[in-house]
């Protein structure tokens, strides 16, 4: 006899109800919170406490705007993004393919590292049960990573958008509440947070990295091209568009609260401690005697869950622009998905099969992801406050103010990405 009552009953359907809910913005979580996101963080946090913490409350705040501004144009005119600049922009077919060519090399580069840190922390937990395995590890992640990377491919071959979205609403539920119940066990002190919304780069060696990275995974382009597609997947229309807005709001949220207690986790188990983070395995040797092993056990699992779920996005992202250039249509069954997709499953394997440091490669890889922003901000500026297009359905000035300071925004980090790689090449 079950001793739940039903008062109990219901708020777990509630509660379950309104997770499957989710719509389109489970996508955007999914771009923006992988391993990039979370090793950054977890960077930021363990080397500099909570100072960049502005950082990532802007680049939320942009997001959350580029989010609404991409869907809602969608549900007006009922057209993808690249395939509306290569329309309606002058240049559109050359911004189209720098943007695809920008995107492609810079999610491909994180999931390169995305694969190392998910198959270096399998390892690590398979470690603590089969100590033996320490012998082979070099064997041993390259095996994970073929596996996980196999797995994810068979899975892209049979779903559709409904299925995608189930995945990742699992691994991001997973995911949020691992970070955050590890706040519960260890967080930084209150004066620190708000120290931390005062604008300030860390004037060491690594801190303009950071920042560039911060937002190289914060404000992916990739999270705005794609959403017009998974908007079109999901059924929406203009009569949507109340939803849309909710939608892009939650995701832009969620992505700040997640990001910001991954932060915290780290800032409080490690900072304090001056343990920063260099490679996967300081995370398991700096956390487990500060935070113990169910918070250790926890903290693992959400970025191991951050991991799965950006695979899913990324191995879509480019057959999604492409299709949007071509026609603003994805079919997952064609031949030309089927390729590209295996091709990037092939290439997610690079940084396990050379052993390169996966720590060092997620914030890397995140840099790229800066440069095709201005692109990706003008086009959009410039389609939604066309009066042939939009009609009746006038931008507001406040959101042009928004487009405009995060075009501003994008600029200044554009130009940092490109003095931080310079020093670094």
């Amino acid at each position: 006899m079950s001793n739940q009552s039903p008062t109990s009953n219901s708020l777990v359907k509630k509660l379950l109800a309104a997770v499957l809910a989710f719509g389109p913005g489970i996508f955007a979580i999914g771009y923006t919170i992988g391993t990039g996101s979370v090793t950054s963080m977890i960077v930021a946090g363990s080397t500099y406490g909570m100072q960049l913490l502005w950082v990532l409350l802007l680049s939320c705040f942009f997001s959350g705007i580029l989010i609404y501004v991409y869907g809602n144009y969608t549900l007006i005119r009922g057209e993808t993004a690249l395939f509306a600049f290569k329309k309606h922009l002058k240049y559109g077919k050359l911004i189209g393919i720098l943007i695809i060519i920008g995107i492609a090399f810079g999610q491909w580069n994180s999931l390169m590292g995305i694969m190392g840190l998910s198959a270096n922390i399998i390892y690590e937990i398979f470690a603590i049960y089969f100590p033996q395995i320490t012998e082979v590890k070099y064997e041993a992640v390259i095996v994970i990573a073929v596996v996980v990377i196999a797995i994810f491919y068979a899975l892209l071959l049979v779903g559709k958008y409904t299925f995608f979205e189930k995945i990742l609403v699992i691994f991001v539920t997973i995911m949020g509440l691992s970070f955050l119940i590890s706040l519960f066990m260890v967080y930084p002190l209150p004066l620190d947070v708000v120290r931390g919304l005062v604008p300030s780069i860390p004037e060491v060696q690594g801190g303009k990295i950071l920042v560039a990275a911060f937002v190289g995974t914060t404000m992916a382009a990739a999270t705005f091209l794609s959403r017009p597609l998974f908007i079109k997947g999901k059924g929406w229309t203009i009569k949507n568009l109340k939803e849309q807005k909710k939608d892009a709001i939650v995701a832009a949220i969620l992505v700040f609260v997640i990001s910001a207690a991954i932060m915290a986790v780290a800032t409080g188990a490690l900072f304090y401690e001056g343990k920063p983070v260099t490679q996967v395995l300081d995370m398991v040797n700096t956390l487990e005697p500060v935070a113990g092993k169910f918070a250790l056990t926890l903290f693992f699992f959400g970025t191991l869950s951050a991991g799965l779920s950006s695979v899913f996005p990324i191995l879509l992202i480019v057959p999604i622009l492409i299709a949007d250039y071509q026609s603003g249509e994805l079919d997952t069954s064609s031949k030309q998905f089927k390729r590209i997709t295996a091709f990037a499953c092939l290439f997610a394997l690079i940084v396990p099969i050379f052993g390169s440091n996966p720590v060092e490669m997620q914030i890397i890889s995140q840099i790229f992801n800066v440069f095709v922003l201005p692109l990706v901000i003008i086009g959009i500026l410039l389609l939604i406050n066309n009066k042939k297009l939009m009609q009746a359905h006038r931008t507001g000035l406040w959101i042009n103010i928004g487009l405009i300071a995060a075009l501003f925004f994008s600029l200044v980090i554009s130009y940092n990405g490109i003095m931080v790689l310079t020093n670094y090449f």
